[in-house]
């Protein structure tokens, strides 16, 4: 198994990771809020007056896709409620999945005219590659995804069970291991749990 640099700061991180990524997930939906909410309310966002009229405008001109102002109300209603979604933590993979085609959708068509600085498509890029993780990853520990028993991530494959099951029996025969547990690794279709026998000693 990998080693870190400095052992003991193992705990903190088995700790603060979690946190971490919740963090991330919420951050990221609340910068999609605040992209939706001032659609929705027909208030300026930032240099643009009217963002929904803009939003329109890039869908019904640079796109060229039929009815341009339901596809708005859309794209501003995935912003707004995406982003509480991904604040929450809920239906996580979903919106998540959907943002990452809104932001590439959006660099592929600003590329041509957006500089890489100065208001450049890297942001909608980064954009893009965090929603991407989030897809991948889930909505972690501290979501009601979680909560809701949907799961904090996808399960171990079997080559990851095995290792995990080698990694078991090298504790067992070193020492490190419990006291009161062995390990049966030749009884047919046993995995890492199957495995551990508790109740008897390594011997």
């Amino acid at each position: 198994m990998p080693t870190l640099s400095i052992p003991a700061l193992a705990p903190l991180y088995r700790f603060a990771e979690p946190l971490a990524y919740a963090l991330l997930r919420a951050g990221f939906g609340l910068i999609m809020l605040t992209h939706g909410l001032p659609k929705l309310l027909g208030r300026a966002h930032g240099s643009m007056a009217d963002p929904m009229a803009a939003s329109i405008n890039l869908i019904e001109n640079r796109l060229h896709l039929p009815q341009p102002e339901l596809i708005g109300l859309l794209v501003a209603l995935l912003e707004a409620v995406g982003g509480l979604l991904l604040i929450l933590g809920l239906g996580t993979r979903l919106v998540a999945a959907m943002v990452t085609v809104q932001m590439l959708t959006i660099a592929y068509l600003l590329g041509p005219t957006w500089a890489w600085i100065d208001r450049g498509i890297e942001y909608p890029v980064l954009m893009a590659l965090l929603a991407l993780y989030l897809v991948f990853r889930g909505a972690g520990r501290y979501s009601l995804d979680n909560a809701l028993g949907k799961g904090e991530s996808l399960p171990a494959s079997p080559g990851l069970r095995a290792g995990d099951r080698q990694w078991r029996v090298r504790r067992a025969v070193s020492g490190t291991g419990p006291v009161h547990q062995g390990l049966n690794l030749s009884a047919p279709g046993a995995g890492t749990a199957g495995a551990v026998r508790t109740g008897r000693g390594c011997r």
